[in-house]
């Protein structure tokens, strides 16, 4: 099988070229860049917004996986037009080109658990509800936990599986759920089959770092490459799913080959939540004793939620999907893949 990879030489990209690649697939890669270029691939160094060089690489594939994207939350709201122009326009420019030459294969896309913003939680009184976006105010008395819309009693989160609501909470996931709707709309017209991969905090080699683009793992891995605590939000309580990215590559090629397609959303997750300051702990326990331990700053970011984690369910039972990877593990892969030299 042949397929192209968007944004292949990428964190994520990058590992779904190595899986494919060892699976015997021919892999042709369309990236801007070649920082994690695979060796192996075909690439096309361009822009996937570029109409030309998307003709170019899709022309003999049997399967797409879009993985180009802009992520993270950024630096502020000055970086919305960016991130509309590489996810919106990317994705159109992609499925238009696709829709263009009749392709006939299928497309998995790269989507997110931040088009859920908050998470699923339970009142016990009025069952599951719906809490809306913190207020400032809250946040800055160290309220952080939201609390039921209807009687304001605490709530207990719950895992959310692919039919919850969805409600995006700032600008990237804004762009992510509508490359769901673009592609959804893409293959209602077109007949071809659409898998959207919603991946949840995604770590590993080649972890992007010192950029505003990247996740917390990221973000707590650069301060403690730099020597510094890693400062962790709010009280660190926020729960999240964090997942290897070779499961989640692992979850793309299931996708990819499996015999009869699987449309719609899947999560892609560990199913076991972790709160943030749990990671941030390991993270630094795998650096070794004199690394420092993370500080806990009562920060907070307004595009952030509280707890979103996931249901693994509907993966298994579809997909065949199971993550696999040792959380422990991960963090001193981590810790070694990014030359962090351990304390005695």
């Amino acid at each position: 099988m042949i397929v192209l990879v968007t944004g292949g030489a990428g964190f994520i990209g990058s590992h779904v070229c190595d899986q494919l690649l060892a699976e015997g697939h021919d892999v042709r890669v369309l990236d801007r860049r070649d920082d994690h270029l695979p060796a192996g691939v075909d690439h096309i160094r361009a822009d996937v917004r570029d109409p030309e060089a998307v003709t170019e690489a899709i022309r003999g594939v049997d399967a797409v996986c879009h993985q180009a994207a802009k992520v993270g939350l950024g630096n502020d709201i000055l970086d919305i037009a960016d991130y509309a122009s590489d996810n919106d326009v990317g994705t159109a420019v992609l499925l238009c080109e696709l829709a263009r030459a009749g392709f006939g294969g299928r497309v998995v896309q790269a989507s997110s658990m931040v088009v859920y913003g908050e998470g699923r939680y339970a009142c016990a009184e009025h069952g599951t509800v719906r809490p809306g976006p913190r207020r400032a105010e809250d946040l800055d008395a160290g309220r952080f936990e939201p609390v039921c819309p209807v009687c304001g009693a605490p709530l207990s989160p719950e895992a959310v599986g692919e039919d919850a609501p969805l409600d995006p909470r700032n600008v990237y996931a804004a762009t992510k759920l509508h490359q769901e709707h673009l592609a959804d709309a893409f293959s209602r017209e077109t007949g071809i089959p659409v898998t959207h991969l919603r991946y949840h905090n995604v770590y590993g080699p080649r972890l992007p770092r010192d950029t505003p683009y990247a996740g917390v793992a990221a973000i707590f891995l650069s301060a403690l490459a730099a020597g510094r605590a890693p400062a962790v939000y709010e009280d660190g309580g926020q729960l999240r799913d964090f997942v290897h990215v070779r499961d989640i590559a692992r979850a793309n090629v299931l996708a990819l080959t499996a015999p009869d397609p699987a449309p719609g959303p899947f999560n892609v997750c560990s199913g076991v939540p972790r709160s943030v300051g749990e990671m941030a702990a390991a993270l630094s326990g795998a650096c070794g004793a004199g690394a420092p331990a993370p500080v806990t700053t009562g920060q907070y970011r307004l595009g952030d939620v509280r707890h979103v984690f996931a249901s693994a369910e509907r993966a298994r039972r579809l997909l065949g999907f199971t993550a696999g990877e040792a959380f422990g593990d991960g963090m001193h892969e981590l810790r070694e893949a990014t030359s962090i030299v351990a304390q005695p």
